[in-house]
């Protein structure tokens, strides 16, 4: 039997999941962290990386019911985007500058100009150029640039490469690499900003789903079981951001496919059949693990205020001398919602927690509303919850249906799916559209990438194609909204557009 590792750095969580050259699920093991706010920026301490993985893994094995000496393939996958810059002796030498940040405005503007080309306040090539927009001293000292998932797969491997999704979130790419004529006008605004860099010299090597990416090296192993038990030689996949996993989960990576990741963030992709008409800040565009071209919608902000409420909620049944399993409350607080009066009960709100690019938000804070006539009910109030961190999506999405993006079947993965219907049904009102949910629809990334990683042994087949075999039997359940529920949700949104200059208000005062 074959043991594949899969790893994934999610924003609250980190998993580890065993599977075998089946894709069945072995063993799972976690580990909780928290981004913290420094000096103004969403950073996570290297060392928290490193103790949060050995964590992960560790649980991993308790869990399988022994110590691994062996594992046939790795693959490591994390939240893309972000900005981790190394020096010549490979060394960090800013903090590690997350997704989350929405500090390079002026960095996105000026490349999307130049390039012709969205580049999202997100990604990577937006953090380095708003370092050189600010004269950042550590700029001219700056040797390698990579996501968080290729740091973690340079220290187990020593090799610098970067799996073609998640190098879609540097930089733009084509079906085969970094898009050449696109660096050279990145290069251009360098220039004039007085520094003689080739941006592409700096970055991982591009590499397609099944390519290799190098083996487990005996410093990698202890650096993910300082026990020693775990030997070298694990083949490692190309390292790959959650965009990619979450496609891979969801079997969405052939044209006309589409999927929803949602968790902290959430995103939603379509593989595209053509290139968009027109440049669009709100749609991001990306490549599959194959290289093909990916419309996304990423909201910054989505199920991060929903797990607030639920600790609350948590705390007072606690107060009263109860207790109560975690999934168990979010499946009783996700099924209130479904009691939900119509109007919501007059009810409006926004999670933003942080920045919403999507809604030209820069930065946010989380706000409840309601009309003097409302409802404050508990039906309600988690209708409200699931609604509005539904609301930027959806008016990304609007975007693609004025594009006439065509999407044959949209899958949904993620912590929001874990109860079963509600989450699908609220997507799938937002949406306007079908939402597949996977039996495994819980493992998320973490399992994804390890079925990346399965495929570089045996990668005989197309991704589309090895995909297609390894999902002929998974059990799925496919959620049409009524139209009620459609007409609910469209209410909401009339009101949370509507609102949306109140939230800015706010954001301005307080922030």
């Amino acid at each position: 039997m074959k043991k594949i590792l899969g790893v994934e750095f999610g924003s609250t969580r980190i998993k580890a999941v065993l599977i075998d050259e089946n894709a069945t699920v072995l063993a799972q093991g976690s580990h909780e962290w928290e981004n913290q706010l420094k000096d103004g920026l969403w950073t996570y301490a290297l060392e928290d990386v490193w103790a949060g993985l050995q964590d992960a893994y560790s649980k991993l094995c308790e869990n399988y019911g022994s110590k691994i000496e062996k594992l046939d393939s790795i693959g490591i996958s994390a939240m893309m985007h972000g900005y981790l810059a190394f020096d010549k002796e490979d060394n960090l030498l800013v903090p590690f500058r997350t997704w989350r940040n929405t500090n390079t405005a002026k960095s996105a503007k000026e490349l999307t100009e130049a390039l012709e080309f969205n580049m999202p306040q997100r990604w990577s090539g937006s953090h380095f150029y708003q370092a050189v927009l600010n004269k950042e001293d550590h700029v001219s000292r700056v040797t390698f640039l990579t996501t968080l998932a290729g740091y973690v797969h340079w220290k187990l491997t020593g090799k610098k490469v970067l799996g073609i999704g998640d190098a879609a979130g540097m930089v733009p790419v084509t079906e085969t690499g970094y898009d050449k004529e696109k660096l050279e006008r990145y290069n251009a605004l360098l220039k004039k900003q007085g520094l003689n860099i080739d941006i592409e010299k700096l970055l991982p090597t591009p590499l397609l789903a099944g390519q290799d990416a190098g083996g487990l090296t005996s410093e990698g192993a202890l650096l993910l079981d300082p026990t020693g038990t775990l030997k070298e030689g694990a083949k490692l996949c190309p390292p790959e951001g959650d965009a990619g996993t979450g496609m891979v989960a969801t079997n969405a990576v052939r044209v006309h496919t589409g999927n929803v990741s949602a968790g902290t963030s959430a995103f939603a992709m379509v593989v595209l059949d053509k290139p968009l008409s027109k440049v669009n800040e709100a749609i991001d565009i990306v490549a599959t693990p194959s290289g093909k071209g990916v419309a996304m919608v990423h909201a910054n902000n989505f199920t991060s205020e929903i797990n607030a409420w639920a600790s609350l909620f948590d705390e007072v049944i606690a107060l009263a001398g109860g207790s109560i399993n975690k999934g168990t409350l979010f499946d009783k607080l996700y099924e209130k919602s479904l009691e939900s009066d119509e109007n919501v009960g007059g009810l409006i709100g926004y999670n933003f927690l942080s920045g919403e690019p999507i809604v030209d938000m820069e930065t946010g804070v989380p706000m409840i509303m309601r009309r003097p006539e409302g409802k404050l009910t508990l039906a309600n109030f988690m209708q409200l919850q699931l609604y509005s961190a539904l609301g930027a999506m959806s008016i990304g999405m609007e975007i693609l249906e004025e594009e006439n993006v065509k999407i044959s079947d949209i899958c949904g993965h993620g912590g929001f799916f874990k109860t079963d219907f509600v989450g699908a049904n609220a997507m799938s009102a937002a949406l306007n559209a079908p939402i597949t949910v996977m039996k495994n629809a819980g493992e998320g990334g973490a399992w994804g990438v390890a079925v990346l990683a399965l495929y570089t042994l045996s990668n005989s087949d197309t991704l589309e194609d090895f995909l297609d075999k390894m999902f002929s039997s998974v059990e799925k359940t496919t959620t049409v909204a009524s139209k009620e529920e459609k007409q609910k949700f469209a209410n909401f949104m009339k009101s949370y557009k509507q609102g949306l200059k109140i939230e800015r208000l706010a954001t301005d005062t307080i922030n």
